[in-house]
């Protein structure tokens, strides 16, 4: 008979009930939470959605200058590192062969034995003869010394250079680093700013980024002379060119990849980073602009234009927003530079 018992489901069915009813409270909480969020994002009006997209694009193009930084960096410490570890192997071969020589030294000297020089001369058949051999080998012993000099330099160097590039090893990795942490950075406040904008209308979204991006015209080309004219002949060719984070051409730009592919057209090397390009010139005041001065914004020094004349800049806006035209007056001026 206990054999066709039914086993008791008592406690499994409690705690399954139990384990169901905590899944549908948490089911529900978190839904009531994600709600909660999506409907205070769904209130936004499109202005309050432009104010957030502007100050998480503004976040991303200042990480966007600490990553180019971060990546120059790290192309300086690659490019030294590679030249000490040249440095280091033809100094290695260098010492390698100054204690070959050592060595042959070394060999000659026991296969000729070491009787002492009175003996050798006493047995010597030939005085004259004795007396020249010994002059070559003081000769001989004062090479070989100059020899073992020079090798303990060689060593000293050696363990200077490597140690210099055991350095540039580690700012490599630390600038590598910090570049992979901007990186991040970017994308997440660009992908932010995107989840805002996917919450507006098609209407509102075209509305808004229309009165964000400002003046598209291209007008006409500002009088420039010399380098400045082709920096701004090279500026009004990248027109309509994307927008493209880390990009200094010639497919798309960010904004101080633009402006120093414009220098660079024009045979001025610029760095990177608009925080380094504002260094890069003299500075002028705003009332001094000429066309091909570089224009910056922002109290980070995070966005740059090169001024055309008029008023007006091109620029890499943002994300989704090619090369293009605009006002200097349109973002908070911050300083001006004049590369040449």
């Amino acid at each position: 008979m206990a054999s066709h018992r039914k086993p008791k489901q008592r406690s499994l069915t409690s705690s399954t009930a139990r384990a169901a009813a905590l899944l549908a409270l948490t089911s529900a909480a978190s839904g009531t939470l994600l709600d909660g969020t999506g409907h205070a994002e769904n209130r936004l009006t499109p202005a309050q959605v432009k104010a957030k997209v502007d100050a998480y694009q503004r976040e991303a193009e200042e990480a966007t200058e600490k990553y180019n930084g971060a990546r120059e960096k790290a192309d300086k410490a690659r490019r030294t590192l590679e030249a000490l570890r040249d440095q280091a192997a033809r100094r290695t071969t260098r010492l390698n062969t100054a204690r070959n020589a050592l060595g042959a030294f070394a060999t000659a000297q026991y296969r000729s034995g070491t009787i002492a020089p009175a003996l050798q001369l006493a047995l010597s058949s030939s005085p004259d003869q004795y007396l020249q051999r010994v002059s070559l080998a003081e000769r001989a012993g004062s090479r070989q010394a100059a020899l073992i000099a020079t090798i303990g330099r060689q060593e000293r160097k050696l363990r200077q250079v490597r140690g210099e590039a055991a350095d540039r090893l580690a700012a490599l990795r630390a600038s590598r680093t910090a570049a992979a942490h901007h990186k991040r950075t970017v994308q997440e406040k660009l992908a932010a700013a995107d989840r805002l904008l996917d919450r507006l209308t098609l209407e509102q979204r075209q509305r808004l980024l229309a009165a964000r991006d400002g003046d598209k015209a291209a007008g006409s080309l500002a009088p420039a002379a010399g380098r400045a004219a082709r920096a701004v002949s090279y500026a009004y060719a990248a027109l309509g060119k994307p927008y493209v984070w880390g990009a200094t051409g010639p497919h798309g730009y960010d904004c101080s990849g633009l402006t120093q592919a414009a220098w660079r057209a024009a045979g001025v090397a610029l760095p990177r980073t608009t925080y380094t390009q504002i260094a890069a010139g003299r500075r002028v005041t705003r009332d001094q602009l000429a066309p091909g001065d570089l224009v910056f914004f922002y109290s980070g020094i995070s966005h740059v234009g090169l001024y055309v004349g008029g008023g007006r800049m091109i620029h890499a806006p943002h994300p989704g927003a090619p090369v293009r035209m605009a006002s200097v007056g349109d973002m908070p001026f911050a300083g001006a530079a004049r590369p040449a």
